[in-house]
């Protein structure tokens, strides 16, 4: 089991560049956990007593509005850490973080974190590229929910699956959608109905064909024009 933290740890951009002897030591001060879809790790306003190594699976940070509507701010997966924040700055949790998938992570104490900081300022250097990255996806976000119509944000979103999932097929890139109209929303900043509408126009001026919840982008340059990408 051990020696599968270790692996776990080397996939991160935050722990990668320890040595054997200090990834050991971390291994056994972390603690797996297993967490089912949807299940939720931690809670925004929560007080933070560490970070999370997703080791297998997707989690993804959220906030929630008043009147009960998800806004997914990024989703991380298996290699990536979650929750690195309050690690540094001793607040709470900044957003709600739920499995996206059945998913296996490892919880490390933030006090840890901070130790192995000052032994290692590599790990520190290595935070704030992670935080800078994650910035400039909530900057990206941001622009995106307040000068992007739900149409070009939804096809954003689609070219994203598309470069992470998608494959080559005859007729364009084939994408499997494992997400319902209202996860998808929660993504883009709108709701299941907008969602809907904005799928049959893309659909209507032939950027995209949909056949059940498989996907094809006939021509991904057209669409990242739409977007506003091109």
């Amino acid at each position: 089991m051990t020696l599968d933290k270790i692996a776990a740890l080397r996939r991160t951009r935050l722990f990668a560049e320890l040595d054997e002897t200090t990834l050991r030591v971390l291994a056994e001060r972390a603690f797996d956990r297993r967490f089912q879809k949807d299940e939720v790790l931690f809670v925004a306003g929560e007080e933070a007593h560490g970070l999370y190594v997703i080791v297998a699976g997707a989690v993804r940070a959220f906030r929630v509005s008043l009147d009960g509507r998800e806004q997914v701010i990024h989703v991380e997966r298996a290699g990536a850490t979650i929750a690195e924040v309050p690690v540094f700055d001793d607040g709470t949790y900044p957003s709600t973080a739920a499995a996206e998938e059945d998913t296996t992570v490892l919880f490390i104490d933030k006090r840890d974190v901070q130790h192995l900081c000052l032994e290692h300022p590599k790990i520190t250097l290595a935070a704030l590229k992670v935080l800078a990255g994650r910035l400039r996806r909530c900057a990206e976000l941001v622009e995106a929910l307040s000068l992007r119509e739900v149409g070009q944000r939804l096809a954003r979103f689609l070219l994203a699956e598309a470069r992470r999932s998608g494959t080559p097929a005859e007729s364009g890139i084939s994408i499997n959608l494992t997400q319902t109209n209202q996860q998808i929303a929660a993504r883009v900043g709108s709701v299941r109905e907008v969602v809907s509408r904005a799928f049959t126009r893309l659909q209507h001026d032939g950027l995209i064909k949909v056949e059940g919840r498989r996907l094809i982008i006939p021509d991904e340059a057209a669409l990242e024009a739409f977007a506003g990408q091109g």
